[in-house]
């Protein structure tokens, strides 16, 4: 009998792996908490982490992108989810739309997830869940909602993803 198809989370940093690192406040991005969050809610289904990038999205280049792209595109999983800054998320899924095979899921926080009051458990769980159930393509799952990639966008006044349209 075989197993529940394996998936990949590949982390690039972004306010989900944020932590402080001096008296200013001032953030870092730190180690990838993904596996914590999943280890605390005792998830089973396998998976495993590939630690790509540690950058904060507003950092990420065109090179960062086409990186990731590389990434997704060899890994043996069809199934991925990626960690991600939330201020170019949509810039990234719109790059990994290009990829055939794959259902892909990007997800981040608006918080960093060390704080108790973070979305990054919420988000990191719809992410997992939206994977498995998605059929191939770019999508980003965020505030209790999955979007396709290219019909998504960050509302910077209300701290939300929304529709294009709305």
């Amino acid at each position: 009998m075989q197993g529940p198809e394996p998936i990949a989370i590949v982390t690039t940093g972004g306010t989900i792996d944020k932590a402080y690192f001096d008296a200013l406040s001032t953030y870092q991005i730190g180690e990838p908490v993904v596996k914590k969050l999943l280890d605390a809610a005792n998830v089973t289904h396998p998976y495993r982490i590939v630690e790509l990038l540690r950058k904060d999205s507003l950092e990420l280049t065109d090179e960062d992108r086409q990186r990731l792209k590389d990434t997704v595109a060899a890994l043996t999983e069809r199934r991925v989810v990626i960690t991600h800054g939330t201020d170019t998320m949509t810039d990234s899924a719109k790059v990994l739309a290009a990829i055939p095979g794959k259902t892909i899921v990007l997800t981040g926080a608006l918080s960093p997830a060390r704080f108790a009051d973070s979305d990054a458990t919420f988000n990191i769980g719809m992410a997992f869940a939206a994977v498995q159930s998605l059929p191939a393509g770019a999508y980003v799952a965020m505030n209790g909602r999955v979007f396709r990639g290219d019909e998504v966008k960050k509302d910077r006044e209300q701290r939300r993803f929304v529709a294009n349209n709305e």
